[in-house]
């Protein structure tokens, strides 16, 4: 651009009748001011349009199991969960039935589920939101359809709901997930402590649990009902439900040392 100002310069000088040197030093700079106003634009530009091409973080649906599991708040208290998590109107209605509902049981756990959405209100960390989807009654099939069409995050603990909504090519958040992941590593050869509570599956066998609920299963511990034992893990085990610690009775020879169920 620099040249081609030159260029035009010296011609119009030669049609002016007037110095081309001068006129082709004019030129180049009216080029070169051309050139850096570009340049400072294209610069200021929003980079935004690069980024198109991700996908759009829509949200994070809080289903009705996880309002009323709760560890959703504690979750959230930590400061690991970004952004505000959202219930729709139709979570909320669901929760309403239960909480007036004439079972006992279910009565409780709407009562619980409003506690925790209070809990996450005063965190300023939940936002009720209005969508709703016509044509579907199910509260999961809604919930799932919002997700897609939103581009949310379904958080549940709802093995089934997790399920369905991956199917769906919807991201699920699943607390339980998230706890079994936390879960501290028990590894074969370590010791523990943990108390024998009720006869295993197997002839001979004991179970115990640890204080985050892993279930230990003891060889040859159901002599041990009721006692508090140390144990050696063999063996542990991932399961869909939780992990599962296989163990053995300490005996002398092992290595001293355990960790407290």
């Amino acid at each position: 651009m620099v040249i081609c100002a030159a260029v035009a310069g010296a011609a119009l000088a030669v049609a002016l009748r007037v110095p081309p040197a001068a006129a082709a030093l004019a030129g180049a700079a009216l080029g070169a001011a051309a050139v850096g106003l570009e340049l400072a634009v294209a610069l200021g530009r929003d980079p935004a349009p690069a980024t198109r091409g991700h996908p759009r973080d829509g949200g994070k649906l809080l289903d009705t199991s996880a309002i009323i599991d709760g560890r959703i708040a504690d979750v959230v208290t930590t400061g690991y969960l970004e952004g505000p998590l959202l219930v729709p109107r139709f979570v909320l209605r669901e929760l309403q039935r239960l909480a007036d509902g004439a079972d006992p049981l279910r009565r409780n756990r709407g009562k619980r589920g409003f506690e925790i959405l209070k809990r996450l209100q005063d965190l300023r960390s939940v936002e009720i939101v209005e969508a709703d989807v016509a044509g579907v009654s199910d509260v999961d099939a809604k919930l799932v359809e919002l997700a897609r069409q939103r581009g949310a995050h379904v958080v549940t603990t709802d093995y089934n709901l997790n399920r369905v909504a991956e199917l769906s090519g919807v991201s699920v958040l699943n607390v339980n997930d998230l706890a079994n992941a936390l879960k501290p590593v028990v590894l074969p050869g370590e010791s523990l402590r943990v108390q024998v509570l009720r006869e295993g599956k197997e002839p001979g066998q004991g179970v115990g649990f640890l204080e985050d609920g892993t279930m230990v299963v003891v060889d040859q511990g159901r002599r041990l009902l009721g006692q508090e034992v140390a144990v050696v893990v063999t063996s542990a085990l991932q399961t869909s439900a939780g992990r599962m610690v296989f163990a053995r009775p300490r005996v002398d020879t092992d290595e001293s040392g355990g960790r407290d169920a």
